[in-house]
């Protein structure tokens, strides 16, 4: 048995084994070239974990599974009589195989038989070929020397909300896109021990004086990223265990960096998903975790569970959902689909031929105001008010989501228009803030829509002249305004985040 790691981690083996009412298979997903016809194949259901068939070497089409058994089984003191039953049941010798016993037990006799993947390379001795052995050699070879393997780095990008916000949390929905201008990125490089670096900005450690920290910790708080790297570890390892998942016991270090100005993470750039998604991606590709382990959607609910559950962070689906999805992408968060499956309908939309959109925000983001304020507790007393609210906005977005297929631009900047319109009467002047509603005044001077793009802090805009975009940006930033013109992020056109 040749097997990708040593570090075998057994102790979450059997964990896993204890907390389930039956027995326990081990399997991995063959890779391309390997036929099954030459492994114990299994199906498994991916929400209980329960192994569903066990096909010992199936002829060419008999299932379209992947998922093949190692030779690495559990069973429980009561199920060992089977073997015995199995072996007088069988008595051409040939035909007393372990595998044949396992499609036996699970077929015939549906004794409970669970499933545990390993995400790692795997061969079986005398079914491989000089190319195989030769990857291994090379990949142990490094091992004994102590080499490291090449750094993973990911990036995730901000977000802006062009259209619905901030229905997402109100069962209604939106249309959000990501921006390249600005970013946070993790890096993960294979280590001896586990090691969580700090930033040197965002999480100071060393200062001048007592009085430096107590300037420091007054104006920036202490939002920085350590935290959601220890939590996103804690969090994932949680979530493989939970999943059958059997990770090998390597070490790494994790750091991070970000454009994301500090002083407005909490206002309207997500710069706590972006760590925790781009932390996500780091730990997927460094043990071998596929889009069927942690498909897209579960991707987006698992970084909002690590702020919420973890760290207490109040916030919603739409920013991690366009974090993960990347791009422009339309969302429908309707209750229906959110009861039934626990995840709504993300669909990404052509990003081909955008127009020009714009953002500013506010140097000193303090006045953006309480921007939900008690809207919430309103919609869950029923308000009748913003319960129509939310449902307009529902519809605003629909009609933005026409707007965009038909590239009708001078209609996507009404709805725009619109969207700020009815959340400047469901939430009030007064809740929005005066930054938020002078920097609204001011683009409407030049003929531009404009909207928040998140909780407050910032706008977003749609300017149809270019000269007007000028001018606008010279006057928002007279008015002591950062102002940008957004640079869409497209995975499609993009080369790969993952740089290795």
């Amino acid at each position: 048995m040749l097997c990708a790691d040593q570090n075998f981690d057994i102790a979450q083996v059997i964990r896993f084994f204890r907390s389930k009412p039956g027995e326990l298979v081990i399997y991995y997903e063959l890779e391309e070239g390997e036929k099954s016809s030459s492994r114990g194949i299994v199906e498994v259901c991916p929400d209980t974990h329960r192994v569903t068939c066990f096909l010992e070497k199936p002829q060419q089409g008999r299932t379209t599974s992947r998922l093949a058994s190692v030779v690495f089984y559990c069973l429980r003191r009561e199920t060992l009589p089977y073997l015995s039953r199995f072996l007088s049941l069988q008595p051409c010798v040939q035909n007393r195989t372990l595998g044949l016993f396992w499609e036996w037990l699970i077929n015939e006799e549906k004794v409970p038989v669970f499933g545990m993947k390993l995400p790692t390379g795997f061969q079986l001795i005398g079914q491989v070929g000089l190319d195989d052995y030769t990857k291994w050699l090379a990949r142990y070879s490094a091992k004994q020397q102590g080499s490291a393997g090449k750094p993973i780095s990911y990036r995730s990008y901000a977000r802006v909300g062009l259209m619905g916000n901030p229905s997402d949390g109100f069962h209604g929905k939106t249309i959000a896109m990501t921006v390249s201008n600005f970013w946070a990125e993790v890096t993960l490089t294979e280590s001896q021990s586990l090691v969580l670096l700090p930033h040197p900005l965002n999480d100071p450690t060393e200062f001048g004086s007592l009085q430096d920290l107590y300037c420091i910790s007054c104006k920036e708080g202490y939002l920085g990223g350590l935290r959601l790297l220890q939590a996103t570890c804690k969090k994932f390892y949680q979530f493989c265990s939970e999943q059958g998942i059997a990770l090998s016991k390597q070490n790494f270090t994790l750091k991070y960096d970000t454009n994301i100005p500090r002083q407005v993470y909490k206002f309207f750039f997500p710069f706590f998903s972006a760590i925790v998604s781009a932390t996500l991606k780091c730990l997927m590709k460094f043990f071998n975790i596929t889009d069927r382990d942690l498909p897209k959607p579960i991707r987006a609910n698992f970084i909002l569970n690590v702020e919420t559950d973890e760290l207490f962070i109040t916030a919603g689906l739409q920013d991690r959902v366009v974090q993960v999805y990347e791009g422009l992408v339309y969302m429908d968060f309707s209750k229906e689909l959110m009861g039934k499956r626990g995840y709504g309908e993300y669909i990404p939309m052509d990003m081909r031929d955008l127009p020009t959109f714009w953002l500013a925000y506010l140097g000193d983001p303090s006045d953006s105001g309480r921007i939900h304020s008690n809207v919430r507790q309103r919609w869950l007393n029923g308000d009748a008010d913003v319960v129509q609210a939310m449902k307009s906005f529902a519809k605003l977005t629909d009609q933005a989501r026409s707007a965009l297929e038909r590239k009708d631009w001078p209609r996507l900047a009404e709805l725009m228009d619109e969207n700020f319109e009815l959340r400047r009467s469901v939430y009030t002047e007064e809740c929005l803030g005066p930054g938020n509603l002078k920097m609204v005044q001011l683009a409407r001077q030049f003929g531009s829509s404009v909207k928040l793009p998140g909780s407050g802090g910032a706008v977003v805009g749609l300017c149809l002249d270019s000269e007007r975009l000028m001018a606008m940006k010279d006057a928002f930033q007279e008015a002591g305004c950062v102002f940008c013109v957004i640079v869409p992020f497209s995975p499609t056109t993009t080369s790969s985040q993952c740089r290795n």
